[in-house]
């Protein structure tokens, strides 16, 4: 829990510096004396919602409340651990086909979308790997190179047929885990639920899938710091400017052990299913939709710097910011990345 509350504090870092006795936005919104915020826990993370300015009368206290309500519907349907989830009914199914929600097809459909554009570096039957490494085990064993073999070959987007909201998979034994897209979607649809109650200045922290409704009452973007990896205190390399979008983040920093003076970190390489040796030790993508920026993250990752650049230059309305394991920094065309 401090390693997740530590990187929600560099997140958020430099984001917001609010007038107290400013009462009304230039748009006509009401400025909250005191920016309003709570916090839950979903998705094995911290969520944090504050709300800055809105143009409604309601409390901003239910208004949060009633998202995480809404937050926590959609992680029942999403999330691998709850056994009524759609996902495990998925995972169980050994072949049959599965009704599942609208947003269950949606998010799917999305991960088979980013599986071809980054020729299947990002790919959600990745579980069966994820497991057998097993990053949340107190003491974890890298799996031997057999076991990983044995796992490989029921990975693969071509073992999952989707038509319409039915879901089969073509290999019984191949299981999904939409953890790597499941937290971006959930904050996008936390910010469409925001915006259709007027809030129209909000920061959304999904455990380092930050989301911006508006900019700050001020009319200045929102400053997100862009944490300095393996950094033994609250250290940023510098901070990215948005409005109106998301910042996403992919480090080994984020979830890695130890093992023989060994590192293992938690984003696996779909191709080898091992930890991902790109060169890399962090991704930023700045974008418009928290969903995609998580899918994208990942997939630069494991596609390393050259590929991840060719990708993101490729893509209308997003950017990156790379940091290689010798300590540079590159971004892409037009990012808004600032060193400090």
């Amino acid at each position: 829990m401090n390693k997740i509350l530590k990187k929600i504090s560099l997140l958020l870092l430099a984001c917001m510096v609010l007038s107290g006795c400013q009462n009304k936005a230039s748009d006509g919104s009401t400025v909250y004396k005191t920016p309003v915020s709570n916090t839950s826990f979903m998705f094995d993370t911290v969520t944090t919602i504050t709300l800055y300015s809105a143009k409604t009368e309601k409390d901003p206290e239910e208004i949060i409340l009633d998202t995480f309500k809404m937050c926590k519907d959609l992680e029942n349907k999403l999330s691998k651990t709850i056994e009524t989830s759609d996902v495990s009914l998925i995972n169980n199914s050994q072949g049959e086909p599965i009704t599942v929600s609208s947003e269950t097809a949606e998010l799917i459909n999305l991960s088979k979308k980013y599986y071809e554009l980054s020729n299947g570096a990002f790919d959600i039957t990745i579980a069966p790997l994820s497991e057998k490494w097993n990053f949340h085990n107190e003491n974890p064993v890298p799996p031997s190179d057999d076991e990983i073999s044995s796992l490989l070959k029921y990975v693969g987007m071509d073992f999952i047929n989707i038509e319409g909201n039915v879901v089969t998979k073509l290999n019984p034994q191949t299981e999904i885990d939409l953890g790597g897209i499941a937290k971006g979607y959930i904050a996008d649809k936390a910010a469409e639920y925001l915006i259709s109650e007027n809030i129209t200045s909000a920061l959304i922290n999904f455990g380092g899938n930050v989301v911006t409704i508006g900019s700050k009452p001020d009319n200045t973007p929102f400053k997100i710091g862009v944490q300095k990896p393996f950094a033994d205190t609250n250290e940023v390399l510098g901070a990215v400017s948005c409005e109106n979008g998301t910042i996403v983040t992919s480090g080994t920093y984020e979830r890695y052990f130890e093992y023989e003076g060994e590192k293992y970190h938690h984003i696996l390489d779909p191709k080898t299913g091992k930890p991902s040796d790109s060169g890399l030790v962090s991704v930023t993508i700045e974008g418009i939709k928290s969903a995609d920026a998580d899918a994208l993250s990942t997939s630069c990752f494991v596609l390393g710097l050259e590929k991840g650049l060719e990708l993101i230059e490729s893509l209308d309305g997003i950017e990156a910011v790379f940091v290689t394991e010798d300590g540079n920094i590159i971004t892409t065309s037009n990012s808004t990345f600032e060193k400090v």
